[in-house]
């Protein structure tokens, strides 16, 4: 069975024959005689699809519209019309109604219009869950998103050392997200008060890192024109975040062995040692406690820092955290850049699952942001088939082509009647005809706009 279909008709013969068309096509179809009977069992977690006939005793179909668009405006609602109400249908359509069809309708375009619709209320279901969790793992504004068991364990870690002095050593691939460990034990402690300095050992040549950490008085060497208080001391009272460690120059980690053992910090051109209280959390992309991947690094600064280690699990062994975590990049991209979120379509839902990222959080942040802009394709493009000559009569080439001017100018038109009306130069009933003949569902055009 795939999506629950509420059916909602006063007429006992066509609600068994609506009824059992849907049925056959797989869907969970739940008869209704009366507007109010469904209504009664409608609310915003309804994950599926309402059809429903305008014309019935009490509530009709378009009050029931109206009702239900008071608590949900998302939820696909199909009306079934007769001739005279196809105004009205049309109406509804402009206010927010998924469809409408026109009595009497083939059985396949009721079918085709209604996994449509359900295919859309999935997606808008699947965001709202999205969102949900989304605002369950970001706490305090640190996106350590996840559902997973890992990540469960992560953030049960991070609150057990959170608020201790510990020093803590934090391993991951590129981009898994280090530096947000980082800033999160520290926002959770008691240091939240102070700085949280950050130093990329990686980004510094070797003849600068040492000053940058240490700091340096006036005169200390050619063009140190005044004293600069480095960042082991402007963290004091606060957390040092030392990112790449591993490639810290050889002579720096002596250096920051002492640091580490005796919370001094002595600067460059001075003899005068300064206390500091701080805590550092260190991380590296490679693995120090192997000695291949340790290389030059200091087995007894390796030991010094590894008093706690978190590490992070790269994407690609977390699936199913990466659908909450794109969604939360979408909804920051949306606010950077004051564009709405648009609901993510299959194409986009796939790449998410099927993708390996090697390049982690970083690599899915953004590509969360080219999808708000509008930059990743939202579906794979069908190459048309060229059909050899003579292998279809002259009408049914006719047909087709007359199909493919009326998607296109409703592409155009973004899905607006009035707009593709007036380009085709056909009268509205014409075209609405033309539409039920080639199965063509308007408001598919309407949802590209």
């Amino acid at each position: 069975m795939t999506a629950p279909v509420f059916l909602i008709d006063d007429d006992k013969d066509l609600l068994r024959a609506t009824g059992q068309t849907l049925s056959l096509a797989g869907f969970d179809v739940r008869p209704f005689s009366s507007a109010g009977e469904a209504l009664a069992q409608l609310d915003e977690t309804f994950p599926g699809v309402v059809v429903t006939d305008i014309r019935m005793p009490g509530m009709d179909g378009l009050q029931l519209f109206e009702r239900i668009s008071s608590f949900d405006r998302e939820l696909p609602i199909v009306l079934m019309t007769g001739h005279g109400d196809i105004p009205m249908a049309v109406k509804a359509i402009q206010d927010g109604a998924y469809d409408f069809l026109a009595k009497p309708f083939p059985a396949e375009r009721l079918v085709q219009c209604v996994r449509h619709a359900a295919e859309k209320r999935g997606l808008i279901m699947e965001n709202r869950r999205l969102r949900s969790a989304e605002r369950d793992g970001d706490d305090d504004g640190f996106p350590l998103i996840g559902q997973t068991p890992v990540m469960e364990r992560l953030r049960h870690m991070l609150r057990q050392i959170a608020d201790t002095d510990v020093d803590v050593l934090v391993t991951g691939e590129t981009g898994s997200g280090k530096e947000v460990v980082a800033g999160a034990l520290h926002a959770w402690s008691r240091r939240s008060g102070g700085n949280f300095v950050a130093l990329n050992c990686g980004a510094l040549p070797d003849q600068v890192i040492e000053s940058e950490l240490f700091g340096h008085e006036a005169g200390a060497f050619t063009g140190a024109q005044k004293k600069r208080v480095g960042r082991i001391e402007h963290s004091s009272g606060g957390t040092l975040f030392l990112d790449e460690i591993e490639s810290m120059p050889l002579s720096t980690q002596v250096q920051m062995l002492r640091v580490l053992e005796m919370r001094e910090v002595t600067p460059l051109g001075t003899n005068e040692v300064r206390p500091v209280d701080l805590r550092v959390v260190a991380a590296s992309k490679v693995d120090l406690g192997q000695p291949d991947q340790r290389a030059i690094f200091r087995e007894d600064l390796y030991y010094r820092l590894n008093v706690v280690t978190l590490t992070i699990p790269p994407l690609r062994e977390r699936k199913e955290d990466i659908p909450l975590l794109f969604n939360y990049f979408a909804r920051k991209a949306s606010r950077r850049f004051d564009r709405e979120v648009p609901i993510a379509p299959h194409a986009v839902l796939g790449h998410l699952r099927d993708h390996p990222w090697p390049g982690n959080v970083r690599e899915l942040s953004h590509y969360a942001e080219r999808f708000v802009l509008g930059l990743e394709p939202s579906e794979p493009v069908p190459a048309k088939p060229i059909l050899p000559m003579g292998s279809s009569s002259l009408p049914d080439r006719l047909e087709r082509f007359e199909a493919d001017i009326i998607r296109e100018t409703l592409t155009e038109c973004g899905g607006d009647v009035q707009q593709t009306i007036a380009a085709l130069g056909i009268p509205r009933k014409t075209f609405y005809d033309k539409l039920q003949r080639h199965g063509i569902v308007r408001s598919e055009y309407a949802e590209r706009r």
